[in-house]
């Protein structure tokens, strides 16, 4: 059976209502309902969303004062429309809202909102880890990053920024962060080389490649000379991978390999 079609005058009436919801100062209110009545939904949907952000982005709420803050919180309800109706999710769609704007202030505003999104992210991230062996080869087997390990790269140092911390202009270096979730479930941030982002994004990127074949590869890209030598420093960085559960160890070759 078909659901039975919503009679077009309750519907004009409906999308009146979101619209002044979204936009009461530019948006009329559909007739007939009383102003005092609407206040209440007014004031309790903006006031909620506002709340729920200041949750999910407490580093950005304190760096924006009051004004600031509940006008970049309206354009986002005003002009951003959501992929999902999920309360959980209502960050991503905040952090989505920030990054298609033309410009931002201050300027690293979406980068934090990203980092500050991404504890959030990993905690309620349905992923596990798959099938593996915990004591393969990291070099001649193909090692696993751990789908609850995120290497993220920014061009802002987003850990740092805080009331004590604005940088007013973009530094040298990008900020290169390790993000996982413990077994506790923890969420853990920490930094990392440039050394060690390039290996795991690289086995990101190329997961079919052995231990081996991967730092061979990177140190080419860094124009090391002696290959043996930066084959066993990197063998020591998969093994303290491994044992912060970032490589949680190797998968086996798909036999089509």
């Amino acid at each position: 059976m078909h659901a039975p079609e919503v009679p077009a005058r309750l519907r004009a009436q409906q999308l009146a209502l979101t619209r002044h919801l979204r936009d009461p100062q530019a948006q009329p209110a559909p007739e007939g309902v009383e102003d005092r009545r609407l206040a209440v939904y007014r004031e309790l949907l903006f006031n909620n969303v506002a709340s729920l952000l200041a949750g999910n982005f407490p580093v950005i709420r304190t760096l924006l004062d009051d004004d600031t803050w509940h006008a970049l919180v309206r354009a986002f309800f005003r002009d951003h429309r959501c992929q999902t109706p999920l309360f959980p999710e209502l960050g991503r769609e905040f952090l989505r809202f920030l990054e298609s704007r033309d410009t931002l202030e201050p300027p690293f505003l979406a980068e934090l909102a990203h980092y500050e999104w991404v504890e959030l992210a990993l905690q309620i991230s349905e992923a596990t880890v798959p099938a593996h062996d915990p004591d393969g080869d990291l070099l001649d087997a193909r090692p696993l990053l751990s789908p609850l390990a995120w290497p993220l790269a920014y061009a802002w140092p987003v850990h740092r920024i805080g009331p004590d911390y604005r940088p007013a202009s973009l530094p040298d270096a990008p900020t290169l962060l390790l993000v996982r979730r413990d077994t506790d479930g923890t969420v853990r941030f920490s930094e990392l080389s440039p050394l060690a982002f390039r290996l795991l994004q690289r086995i990101e990127e190329s997961p079919q490649l052995h231990g081996r074949a991967q730092l061979l590869a990177l140190a080419a890209e860094a124009g090391v000379a002696d290959a043996d030598a930066f084959v066993a420093q990197g063998l020591g960085l998969l093994r303290q991978m491994q044992g912060a559960g970032v490589i949680p160890g190797t998968v086996r070759d798909d036999p089509a390999d």
